[in-house]
């Protein structure tokens, strides 16, 4: 019983690690946008401006601080 419990702790911990992996790759990722993301989230921001949940809505599986960081990365003029 006690080598269960053990090796379900260490299941846990690699489960655990596995999902730590997975979250990192898959937030570097998640900047890289489709054509066809990037052109509706371009229309949208001529219409509704910095409104990003509301542009975020339009696009599935994106969240407002993604498109917001994507388009900043991309369109932002830091020329300030």
């Amino acid at each position: 019983m006690a080598d269960l419990d053990h090796s379900s702790s260490t299941e846990t911990a690699l489960d655990s690690e596995v999902l730590e992996e997975a979250k990192n790759s898959n937030h570097d990722s998640k900047l890289q946008f489709s054509e066809d993301e990037e052109t509706l989230v371009v229309i949208m921001f001529n219409l509704v401006g910095e409104r990003w949940s509301l542009i975020a809505g339009r696009i599935p599986g994106r969240t407002a601080e993604e498109i917001e960081k994507y388009w900043n990365s991309r369109y932002s003029s830091k020329s300030e």
